[in-house]
């Protein structure tokens, strides 16, 4: 996942989960009050400010070790912190619900996904190519004609 941050000065700084250690999303767990990574994982994707929080500031520790995470706040969160997807992330979700939806020999289940996957993509576009990537080209959004 993708925690954006965006800064006093207007800038924005992305930081991806997958370059946090071990011992980090460790951290993270245990400032959280032990809540297992997948928990805090589907935490972010519901955009919970205590997880993104959490994460920011294990990025944060790398400059300032004794940073303490009860005393760590991002004042207006809710414009400032957003929590993304990544393609690879995309794919699995989309593997996993092919391989459901295959099973089932049915596209429905892709299709009623679709919208929240790209509401949660860093890249809204990842979407589309990772169905077309899947054979499922066909379930892409498709530009608006006029008159439709």
């Amino acid at each position: 996942m993708i925690i954006t941050h965006l800064l006093d000065d207007g800038s924005e700084q992305q930081l991806d989960t997958d370059d946090l250690s071990a011992l980090e999303a460790a951290a993270v767990e245990e400032a959280m009050g032990d809540v297992p990574w997948r928990v805090i994982e589907a935490r972010l994707q519901a955009q919970d400010p205590t997880s993104m929080r959490a994460v920011l500031w294990a990025f944060r520790r790398r400059d300032d070790s004794d940073l303490k995470f009860a005393e760590f706040d991002v004042p207006g969160w809710r414009r400032r912190l957003k929590a993304r997807i990544t393609r690879a992330e995309i794919d699995e979700a989309l593997t996993h619900l092919m391989r459901e939806a295959l099973a089932k020999s049915e596209d429905s289940m892709i299709d009623a996904v679709t919208p929240h996957l790209r509401k949660l993509a860093q890249d809204p576009g990842d979407v589309d190519q990772a169905l077309d990537a899947l054979g499922k080209g066909h379930l892409m959004r498709r530009p608006k004609v006029s008159g439709d």
